[in-house]
Formats: structure tokens, sequence, C-alpha cells
């Protein structure tokens, strides 16, 4: 038995949820495994029973104890006098550590941000440059990590080099991330990529190219949209400079609110806007028209006005409390055995998955067999309320700990029948 503030995580008879025994596209249950760290935590979420939700890479639901977060919020404005002048900073000062641990850093280097595209302004703002140098990217990245470079590159003439994976899918994330670290040179001024690519899941690998980053002087910004919270993710060990992360997929809390940390490098920079809050005793209210010209420390400049939102940051700090209490390592072990039956069900029936040493549990990408129709498969999972994305060519499934062996047989059933129809 777990308990924290705000949740307890119940124990369970875990054969309630046996595992699938497969052959080619016959299947079956059986009875017994060997247990997960962590049981089903479905009993903390409000998800419809009769949905197989397999995709929280587009949104992850919200804890009952996320939404109570916010209700409490919301009635909180009924009576404003309650809201003391300190309540503007301590919701930040209590879910930036939170943050932090998450990352393996300290809580003066995280700023609260709405979005990632303006956690990539903040990068590009301050980012030093000379002209001829290059910015480094990957293929079909998440339109918020490649339109600021776009622009940085128009505007500074540097090259913007786009990293393409291989034509065939054998060896996919093996080839592409030997072709990243070897397209990083002394003229590459910027590294910027996901650890997880959205589209597809292929898992970068951050320890090389953050080495290799730094060997010719080049920063690395990270995307941890689809990997923090789920994935494990330490700052140091990566030797990232920026990591921005949007809230309401893997950090489990609510739309429009997000996290960002920023390095010793861009200590001293210019924020995007110049809020009351990010200035020195900005606390201070009596003395708020005494105007300062220095800001707070480290990454509080770069906090986003108003970002004391007394709805949302209390609802990102539920979430970050439940994920920590659950911790990634456990998230990832969960998944992983929920999906081996998958993985191995499409394997032995020609279609496409990566290779365990470059995806994550968390987020898969499958490729359907040369010459299926994916809009007949997108169909059949529709009627059975199975719920995942199509990104480009690829299927993506992102289970969390809320699913169990039921949302996989489904799955396997459609993807049984659909194979037989071919």
């Amino acid at each position: 038995m777990y308990k924290s503030k705000v949740h307890e995580l119940r124990v369970y008879e875990l054969r309630e949820y046996p595992l699938i025994n497969f052959k080619l596209i016959h299947f079956k249950l059986i009875d017994s495994f060997t247990p997960m760290t962590i049981p089903c935590q479905k009993h903390l979420f409000s998800l419809q029973e009769d949905v197989h939700y397999l995709n929280c890479a587009y949104m992850s639901p919200l804890l009952k104890s996320v939404e109570q977060a916010g209700v409490e919020g919301m009635l909180s404005k009924r009576n404003p006098f309650r809201v003391p002048p300190s309540g503007f900073f301590s919701g930040a000062a209590d879910m930036k550590p939170l943050f932090a641990g998450l990352i393996g850093a300290t809580a003066g280097r995280i700023a609260i941000i709405p979005s990632v595209s303006y956690g990539m302004g903040i990068v590009a703002r301050n980012l030093k440059t000379r002209p001829g140098q290059q910015i480094l990217t990957v293929h079909e990245d998440f339109p918020s990590n490649r339109y600021p470079w776009v622009r940085v590159c128009e505007e500074r003439q540097l090259t913007l080099q786009v990293v393409m994976p291989p034509d065939g899918n054998e060896n996919w994330g093996k080839i592409w991330n030997e072709r990243i670290l070897n397209a990083i040179n002394p003229d590459t001024a910027m590294v910027a990529l996901p650890h997880v690519h959205w589209a597809d899941g292929t898992r970068f690998d951050l320890a090389q190219i953050g080495q290799r980053a730094k060997e010719v002087g080049a920063l690395l910004v990270v995307d941890g949209t689809q990997s923090v919270g789920a994935l494990p993710f330490n700052v140091s060990a990566f030797r990232v400079d920026a990591l921005i992360c949007g809230g309401y997929k893997w950090l489990m809390g609510p739309y429009s609110l997000g996290v960002a940390y920023f390095g010793e490098y861009f200590d001293g920079g210019v924020p995007l806007e110049e809020s009351w809050m990010n200035r020195k005793d900005s606390d201070n209210f009596r003395q708020l028209v005494d105007y300062q010209t220095e800001y707070r420390p480290e990454a509080a400049r770069y906090d986003v006005g108003e970002h004391s939102n007394f709805i949302l940051l209390p609802m990102l700090t539920a979430a970050l409390r439940q994920i920590l209490a659950w911790s990634p390592d456990n998230i990832q072990s969960y998944c992983r055995q929920l999906i081996t039956p998958l993985v191995a069900f499409l394997r032995e029936n020609e279609f496409w998955v990566e290779e365990a040493d470059w995806r994550s549990a968390h987020l898969m990408g499958m490729r359907l067999p040369a010459g299926a129709d994916m809009e007949k498969f997108g169909q059949m999972l529709l009627e059975r309320k199975i719920l995942v994305s199509v990104r480009g060519s690829s299927v993506r499934i992102s289970p969390h700990l809320y699913n169990h062996n039921q949302d996989i047989n489904a799955l396997l059933e459609v993807l049984q029948d659909f194979r037989k129809a071919m």
C-alpha cells in the first residue's frame, strides 16, 4: 500500500487482468502471469467503460484528483478576497519542485509556459548564432518544434538540416539515430528534437546525442511532450540545455499549461513578455510601482504572464504528484508488459513495429501490411470503440496505467479480423 497527500494506490488481485497468448492470428486468454509493479489504475479516472482508450499521446484523460483540484480552483473565485497576495506565487512554488524532481533538476530552473510553441519561442529569442551555422532537427517532427527554426534560419542566414529516417523499415530507429549523430558537426548551433517521435514512437538516444552536441559546442533542445511523465528523463544525463513540455499529455494535466527547463545557457536571457510577476520583489504589492529592472533569478524570468492560474496550476500540480507516486519507471514496466503480446502478434503477421531498443513502451507506432486499406482499418477500430491515432503512415498506440488487457484484447480482435479479410 502506498499513500500520498492526494491518493491511495490500492492492491488488487492481478489475475483479474490476464495476459494474452497467441499463435499467428489466433490468440486466447491465460490465467496467470508475473504481477506488475503497479496494478491497473483505472479506478483513479472517470473513463467511459465501453471505450478502449489507447491514445494518451493524443490527450490524457483527467485523474479524479486533477478534476477535483480544478473544481476547487474554480470555487475559490467565488470569494476572491480569500486569495492573499502570496497566493499569486504559492502555486508555482508548489508545482516547480515536483516537475524538477521528475527530470533531475532544481526548481529554480523551471518555468511555467502555456504551450510548446511558447517555450520554443523563448529558445529562439535567446539563441546565439553566426551566419552559416545549422539547426538540426528530424523528419516530420511536430510543427511546434519546426516552425520556430524555419523562421530563425530565414532571419539569420542559417541552414535547417532535417535528418531523414531510412527508406525501408528494417533497423529504422538504429539507422535514424546513427544519421543524427553523423549529422552533428562543428557548424551545428543547435540540435532540436523530441525524446520520442510523436508520430511513430521512435526513441532518440539523447545520451549519445547530447554528448555529441557538447563535443561540437551545440545546444540540445528537447520537446519532451510525448515522453516526460511516462519515460524516465534526466536533464544532466542527457546534457539538455532546454526541455519544453506540453502539460496535457503524459504530464496528465490540463490543456493550455506546460512546463519548461532552462539550463545555464539561458541565464540572463530575454523573456518573451514583460510580466510584472517575473520581476524582483513583485510579491510586494504595496511597492509594485517601484519599477524594477532586475528579473527574478534563473528560469523564473521566463514564466508566462498570469502563470498563477488558480484553476489550471493546481490541476497540473495534482497530476505531477500522482506521476511521481507512480514513477515513470513503473509506468514503463506496466505498459511494456501490457503491449508484449500485441508486439509479438504484429511481428508474426506482417505488421511493422520498431525494435524494442528504439521505442518506448508507452508510445509505439505500427504500420499495416503492404496493400492494406488504412481507412477500412480505421473504421473497424471506431466501430468497436478502440481509440488510437493515425499519424502519417503509422497507427500510433499509446497506453497508460488506466488500460488493462481487455483493451489489448479488443485491439487484437480487430487486427485478427482485419488480417483475415485482407
